[in-house]
């Protein structure tokens, strides 16, 4: 649709002139704000964009000053409400917002990420700075809890921009109602996870005397193994910032961002939610999801155990091939018994990603399952082949059974030696049995089939046979109708007939009266 142009707009402007020839008798205000408020929408018709605020602080001052005014939409002389321009305005903030509400999660989960690179990278180069107070490590500390401060300005800046998109969809109700005690609870929450992070302490570094040792780790004079402890545990659960990336995908989702699934799942009651995005995705690209969630959780979770495993006095646990070879043999549930974790920290990170790999196996074998599934059409095809051999090979069965009668009674005791009437007898019993059993085979099979039809085959059927009685109800009524018109075109013959042979006796007749 092309744009109004600057004669349209004058166009507009006029017939509004016209229109508000009544308010103008009231004063010349209201003429004043009518301008300006047209001014203001054909400038958002121009470039599509609008200050919803100046566009409210106009509409509200009309609404004061002359009420009875209304304003053009556009320079085709269309006119709306003062609330259908609420209603636009609420709209257009909302796409706003949304929009808004996209680029702070993506640029948290930005952030997020960055934090637990620069934890990994602390953690790798801790036990290779010798000095203590190193500026490597200041810098690195420094960076990781600006990081940090810059997440919770994001996370508090999301959730302000949702409450405010809560406030627009249920028509400028009072902020104090959208905090409510979940919000509140999901909010202290999020602000917890996020502000986890290791805090910097420097230590003071002396390698192993065994230099074949994989990671050695940094070893404190002064600070005891109960600080040690909490920066291992304050690094690793730096990883519960991911919890971003679900939030990410939501948002940024072709099934939330389609007008069409919205549509439809509004008048379907549905909750676009993560869970059912992951069900769309899993529905549409099983094996890519799946495939990226075992690689990045394999790399996470070996990581975390050569993390755990410096502590211990083990050479073997604490490097890198090794913990993938434990993290992979323990995913898969096959636990061959060369490796085991020392620490209670690595034990409890093998517990969790031998649940892991029992909850991705069940959803693997349901994926190939569904792979390996015949569709509609290829079932049919398949149970229709099934059901022509079967009916063959009854018939076959059938013929064996007239078959060994046949011959039973051509040997029967008295013409024969018994032994060939008792061969016959259980021949016949055998053809008796193979042809009850291809009989209840077929009977199964097409109970099978009949439980696959669908429900939409059938109620097309029965719309079509709905169809045909209507059909033949309209025949049936016309038919009707011409008949009952026959009989009063009959009727009305009748009459003229007799009235005719009243007039010719009468005629012949004149004494007939």
């Amino acid at each position: 649709m092309p744009s109004p142009t600057r004669e349209d707009g004058a166009a507009g402007s006029a017939q509004a002139e016209v229109g508000a020839a009544p308010a103008e008798s009231r004063g010349g205000d209201g003429r004043g704000l009518v301008c300006a408020l047209e001014m203001e929408l054909t400038n958002r018709s121009l470039s599509s964009k609008m200050d919803c605020v100046s566009c409210d602080e106009l509409i509200n001052r009309n609404c004061a000053d002359s009420p009875e005014v209304s304003v053009p939409l556009s320079a085709l002389g269309k006119r709306v409400t003062h609330m259908e321009g609420d209603d636009l305005c609420r709209l257009i903030d909302r796409k706003f917002l949304i929009e808004d509400k996209k680029r702070l999660c993506a640029l948290a989960l930005g952030t997020a990420l960055v934090g637990i690179l620069l934890m990994i990278i602390h953690a790798e180069i801790c036990p290779y700075v010798y000095e203590p107070g190193s500026k490597v490590s200041l810098v690195i500390n420094c960076s990781i809890s600006l990081s940090t401060g810059c997440l919770l300005i994001l996370i508090i800046a999301f959730h302000y921009k949702d409450i405010r998109l809560f406030i627009i969809d249920h028509k400028e109700v009072d902020w104090r109602i959208a905090i409510t005690s979940h919000r509140v609870l999901v909010i202290t929450l999020e602000l917890l996870v996020c502000v986890i992070h290791p805090v910097g302490s420097y230590w003071e570094v002396n390698l192993y005397a065994n230099s074949s040792s994989a990671a050695p780790l940094c070893i404190s004079s002064h600070h005891d193994k109960a600080l040690l402890d909490m920066e291992l545990l304050l690094s690793m659960l730096m990883f519960l910032r991911l919890y971003l990336v679900h939030r990410a995908i939501l948002l940024h989702s072709k099934v939330l961002l389609s007008a069409s699934y919205r549509s439809i799942g509004s008048l379907n009651n549905i909750n676009f939610t993560f869970r059912f995005v992951l069900k769309v995705l899993m529905n549409k690209h099983p094996a890519r999801t799946l495939l990226v969630f075992i690689l990045l959780f394999w790399l996470t979770a070996s990581w975390m155990l050569t993390l755990c495993e410096r502590r211990s006095e083990s050479l073997t646990t604490g490097q890198m091939d090794t913990a993938l070879w434990l993290i992979a043999i323990t995913f898969l549930t096959v636990g061959y018994g060369d490796v085991a974790p020392k620490t209670s920290c690595g034990k409890g990170v093998c517990l969790f990603t031998g649940v892991m790999g029992v909850a991705c196996t069940a959803m693997l074998v349901a994926i190939v399952t569904e792979k390996l599934a015949l569709n509609k059409g290829e079932k049919h095809v398949h149970f229709f082949m099934m059901d022509i051999q079967i009916s063959k090979r009854i018939r076959h069965a059938a013929a064996n059974v007239l078959r060994e009668c046949w011959l039973l009674h051509r040997a029967s005791p008295a013409k024969g030696s018994r032994d060939e009437h008792r061969r016959h007898q259980r021949c016949l019993l055998e053809a008796i049995r193979v042809f009850r059993h291809l009989r209840l085979k077929q009977r199964k099979l097409r109970d099978y089939v009949s439980e696959m039809v669908d429900l939409p085959k059938m109620q097309m059927i029965m719309c079509d046979l709905s169809a045909n009685w209507n059909n033949s109800y309209r025949e049936l009524e016309q038919r009707i109708l011409f008949m009952e018109q026959k009989l009063d075109e009959l009727t009305r013959c009748f009459q003229q007939t007799s009235e005719l042979l009243f007039e010719v006796l009468r005629h012949r007749n004149p004494e007939i009266r």
